[in-house]
């Protein structure tokens, strides 16, 4: 098979959240504008992101063998784990609750926001979100760039939140969101690629 660079990919990616089961857009809002065109609400922008987004998909296959074999004869997979990683660059107190799967308790007054951390029963109750991410697939055949949309249906986050202080590094909430099963016949991600 010969080299096709159009199916050669990189750059940023969108990120969005919303609550885990919460609509989703229609796979025909994947169009040439898409990249510009966030969901609806109450999907919401995550906004910067610092070193990229990473969607990982692993498989565990465990072998058939037989004595009379040396080879193994085939497999089954037999684990399925999908994450996906990231660091928010922006700080704000509601990226935080979304890191920290919303246990947090907000509130407000003139002039300010607060944003605080329990650590009773409740806090053992993560809420589960969802994520769409808005990032590139291969051109199309007029060497348009084309969007690809990964919407990850159903995530808890393992939650690294440091706050530095110094003046050198530059704050981000790090995020490693691992995929849970959601429902009978309903598939965890949906990747949706835009064509001609």
């Amino acid at each position: 098979m010969a080299v096709d660079p159009q199916n050669l990919v990189m750059g940023p990616a969108k990120l969005y959240y919303a609550p885990a089961g919460t609509t989703e857009p229609a796979d025909a809002t994947v169009t040439p504008d898409g990249w510009l065109t966030p969901p609806p609400a109450p999907w919401t922008d995550f906004g910067g992101t610092d070193g990229g987004v990473a969607l990982e998909i692993d498989t565990t296959l465990t072998d058939l063998t037989v004595d009379q074999i040396l080879l193994a004869v085939g497999a089954r997979t037999t684990g399925l784990a999908m994450q996906v990683t990231t660091k928010l660059a922006e700080v704000t107190q509601a990226n935080m609750a979304v890191a920290l799967n919303n246990i947090t308790q907000s509130g407000s007054g003139s002039g300010y926001i607060t944003l605080d951390i329990p650590d009773g029963a409740t806090a053992t109750q993560p809420q589960y979100s969802a994520l769409i991410i808005d990032g590139w697939g291969p051109e199309l055949s007029t060497g348009q760039p084309a969007l690809r949309r990964a919407i990850v249906r159903k995530v808890l986050n393992k939650a690294k939140i440091t706050l530095t202080y110094d003046k050198k590094t530059q704050q981000a909430y790090e995020c490693t969101w691992s995929v849970y099963f959601v429902g009978a016949g309903i598939k965890p991600i949906h990747f949706i690629d835009e064509t001609e």
